[in-house]
């Protein structure tokens, strides 16, 4: 792959770093990072045109007609008029094709399985969802199987549009204990899931951190995607983190960043407690059921009942209690320009719990607090993020990338 390539060497700046999604690169043998950039600008418009293509990516008119001429070869990018203006002949102007291509994110928990097919423009285009609890490979592999060819057709589209497929999970899925965890389970923890997919899923397979992928999804789709740096409070049967810096998913020496929910409960009483053992829908649950609440799935917690409202008040209370010495910590040491909390948890208990959490911060003197969000992608935020990992992978810009380009130089 050739392309022409910038003369002018790149501003080092930190703001053109911060910018580095948009950012085009003149480093020899680049041009597989430029269209990455420039499929991006397109996709991060609802149109655009050649000109301003270049004017946002820095990059040549030349550079800019020969990837869009090869992104729309691929079925990618498409012309859709021309921008009528007051002199000159009229620009062309170009969208994504949505259905140029689509990826397939799965997201395994310990309480529900999730499929959902995203477009090249990242909105969802089927789903497929089954409250399982503690679903075992087997129970997986049928659920993919069965579920695979209605949700292309939901999604409208054929195997052949299919790029890849991403899988999340949380990490340590058979072995952490949580309520009701049977033994047959930690037979997770000793297989590889690619290869248990591999036999149905003819594409490339990804397998990540299911909150990792929740907070790529929303840097790249949702309420951080205008965010530099933002910290994901993941609430699902578990409780996980993520944590974007300049746009980039810090994974961590060892990829086990942002593990709040293994951090120690410090305000507990309780040897060896935990911050999902109180932050957590398995936490939640158990509250409710001990109550005596007969509920058997969060999306059916009706505040409007008074003995549940009571068990909830109370969990959130509890919550907040556990979760306010982390984000004190979040906030002295990290300083992200915002705290999203999403996952599972129904909206209402998420907007009761910023705003609890919120108000105990505000109790504080600390050097700089950051403002606490709902997620814009919650119940499906780790599977549509599992999804935009194909896409991460084989179409779209990221840091590595860019440093990969540059060892090639």
């Amino acid at each position: 792959m050739t392309m022409d390539m910038q003369r002018d060497a790149p501003r080092d700046t930190r703001g053109a770093r911060l910018a580095v999604s948009l950012s085009g690169t003149n480093l020899a043998r680049a041009s597989d990072y430029n269209q990455r950039v420039v499929l991006q600008a397109i996709r991060s418009s609802s149109e655009t045109t050649r000109v301003e293509l270049s004017r946002m990516t820095g990059l040549t008119a030349p550079t800019i007609a020969n990837i869009t001429r090869r992104l729309m070869d691929a079925g990618l990018v498409k012309e859709i008029g021309r921008l009528q203006g007051p002199r000159g002949q009229p620009a062309i102007r170009l969208t994504i094709d949505a259905l140029g291509c689509v990826a397939i994110g799965l997201n395994i928990d310990r309480d529900h399985l999730t499929l959902v097919a995203l477009d090249l423009a990242g909105q969802v285009r089927g789903r497929i969802s089954r409250d399982i609890a503690f679903a075992l490979p087997e129970d997986v592999v049928a659920f993919v199987a069965d579920g695979l060819d209605p949700l292309l057709a939901e999604a409208g589209v054929g195997r052949d549009r299919v790029l890849g497929v991403g899988v999340t999970l949380p990490d340590d899925l058979g072995s952490i204990a949580l309520p009701g965890r049977p033994e047959t389970y930690e037979r997770w923890a000793e297989l590889s899931v690619a290869d248990l997919l591999a036999p149905m899923l003819p594409w490339p397979v990804l397998v990540d951190n299911d909150a990792a992928a929740a907070a790529i999804g929303e840097a790249q789709s949702g309420a951080g995607l205008g965010l530099a740096s933002f910290f994901y409070i993941f609430i699902s049967s578990g409780l996980g983190g993520g944590l974007m810096i300049d746009r980039h998913y810090v994974e961590g020496a060892n990829r086990r960043s942002a593990e709040l929910g293994l951090l120690p409960d410090v305000t507990s009483s309780r040897p060896g407690a935990l911050v999902q053992d109180v932050v957590s829908l398995s936490a939640l649950m158990q509250y409710l059921a001990q109550a005596g609440c007969d509920i058997d799935s969060p999306s059916r917690i009706d505040p409007a009942d008074p003995a549940v409202k009571r068990v909830i008040d109370r969990w959130v209370e509890d919550a907040t209690r556990a979760l306010i010495a982390p984000i004190v910590n979040i906030n002295c040491l990290i300083d992200p320009h915002a705290i999203i909390i999403g996952g599972r948890l129904p909206d209402f208990l998420v907007d009761d719990l910023i705003e609890r959490l919120t108000a105990r911060l505000a109790e504080m003197r600390l050097p700089a607090v950051a403002p606490i969000s709902r997620a814009a992608m919650a119940g499906d935020a780790s599977a549509i993020g599992a999804a935009i990992l194909p896409f991460l992978d084989q179409l779209l810009p990221s840091d590595a990338i860019l440093m990969q380009a540059g060892r090639a130089a």
